[in-house]
């Protein structure tokens, strides 16, 4: 090997370990998963339903569809919160969480989601609006937007669609509160969609019996 390779090489080394000393460094992060305070599985509160449901992942925009926790410190100004984030994008977590409420009520057994690509009688689908805390004039609180809409599985034709917002007040602004906070929205919010589901579901059910008869 000549005088001259060896140089070379040296010097290559040292510019590589000079350039990777100079990039920035991940910032280590708490990883929190979205919290529940409902029971692992309660007794349906009525009979099983024939139809079948898949839920589907909530649409958002680029600052929602991520796992980093979004916070509104100001009027249209949105950030996150530094060094947290959560274990799935929002929407996901929406969505699982969607279906686990589905699952604890009990009412719907045939159940499915998104990317199961599984045929169902009806989607739960919409758009995330707002899945952030928010300092206000009132304080800190939790705040969940979604926009669903209920379609036919085999027509994709909107059955019913309605917006649900949920606003959850917190008493402490350190982050394991605001997650806390996140979960409590989240349970308020299923109780609200599971209702609304199967009284559009069963609904759209009598109507199709009717016309069938």
């Amino acid at each position: 090997m000549s005088r001259l390779y060896r140089v070379v090489t040296l010097a290559a080394a040292l510019s590589l370990a000079s350039a990777c000393s100079i990039l920035p460094k991940a910032e280590p992060a708490d990883v929190y998963r979205l919290p529940s305070t409902q029971a692992s599985r309660v007794a349906p509160q009525g009979g099983e339903v024939s139809w079948s449901l898949r839920v589907n992942k909530p649409l958002a925009s680029d600052i929602l569809n991520s796992p980093k926790i979004a916070v509104v410190p100001q009027g249209d100004l949105i950030s996150t919160y530094k060094g947290v984030r959560w274990s799935d994008p929002a929407p996901l977590l929406l969505r699982n969480r969607m279906l686990d409420a589905f699952q604890r009520d009990g009412r719907v057994p045939r159940l499915s989601a998104d990317d199961s690509n599984l045929q169902a009688d009806y989607e739960l689908a919409g758009e995330l609006q707002a899945f952030q805390s928010e300092y206000s004039a009132e304080g800190l609180v939790v705040l969940i937007r979604y926009d669903a809409r209920l379609v036919q599985g085999r027509t994709q034709r909107i059955l019913a669609s309605q917006r649900f917002e949920v606003r959850q007040p917190l008493g402490d602004k350190q982050v394991p509160a605001v997650v806390s906070g996140f979960g409590a929205a989240s349970d308020r919010l299923m109780a609200q969609l599971v209702t609304w589901t199967l009284a559009q579901a069963n609904q759209a059910q009598v109507q199709v019996q009717a016309k069938n008869q």
